[in-house]
């Protein structure tokens, strides 16, 4: 039995699958799931988990090298912006709409689902490599 980081044997499973390039979008209760992309759903109630718990624990097993979020983050949730912004500096953290965010999520490898209940609490995550 694992003894530390992510306990839950579906999304530690899953995370041991991605390779360079793959997108895993961590997202709040009310995105839009697209077909597709693998599905690990941690939602248990609104607000648990919460996206910054479970955007930690991913930041603290997976390389990444870039993260695409909504530009409508920035007024609608500050919590949410500022704490993308203290996880990803200027380059390595891109904007765009929330419909674009949502076509983009459809080539995701694989689909974080959280509790999470604020609006546009969501990250596409590029996937990196170690060396």
């Amino acid at each position: 039995m694992k003894k530390a980081g992510i306990l839950n044997r579906q999304l530690s499973g899953a995370l041991a699958e991605l390779g360079h390039g793959d997108g895993v979008l961590v997202c709040d209760a009310g995105m839009p799931i697209p077909d597709g992309p693998r599905v690990v759903d941690l939602a248990f109630r609104a607000g648990v988990p919460s996206f910054a718990e479970v955007l930690d624990g991913l930041l603290a097993e997976l390389v990444v090298e870039g993260a695409t979020a909504a530009t409508e983050v920035r007024d609608a949730n500050p919590a949410a912006a500022k704490l993308l912004a203290g996880h990803f500096d200027g380059g390595t953290l891109e904007f765009v709409s929330h419909e674009r965010l949502k076509e983009l999520s459809a080539g995701a490898r694989l689909v974080v689902r959280t509790g999470e209940a604020r609006p546009y609490a969501n990250v596409l995550l590029r996937c990196g490599v170690f060396f």
